[in-house]
């Protein structure tokens, strides 16, 4: 019996990843990761999380709509002054 190459291995080997795409790909991961260290002790507002990560507030807000989407951060209630929603990791 001969020695058979999945598909999915060729496919592999013929259409490589874009540059732009894996840098895109890099970015995520390290914001993710970021901004999920950042609510491991307790939950954060936005501010608080951008404050934490040093980095801007429309970022934190793109990337925790795409974590909460995914099921890996919940809110967890509103801060004192009604302003902003408190985000926390996922049980």
């Amino acid at each position: 019996m001969e020695n058979k190459t999945k598909t999915v291995n060729i496919l592999k080997e013929k259409r490589k990843v874009p540059a732009h795409v894996a840098e895109g790909r890099k970015k995520y991961v390290q914001i993710r990761k970021a901004i999920l260290e950042a609510l491991k002790e307790d939950g954060k507002t936005i501010p608080q999380i951008a404050m934490a990560t040093q980095l801007p507030s429309s970022e934190i807000t793109y990337y925790l709509m795409t974590l909460q989407k995914f099921g890996e951060v919940t809110v967890e209630g509103i801060d004192d002054m009604d302003e902003y929603y408190i985000y926390q990791l996922k049980k």
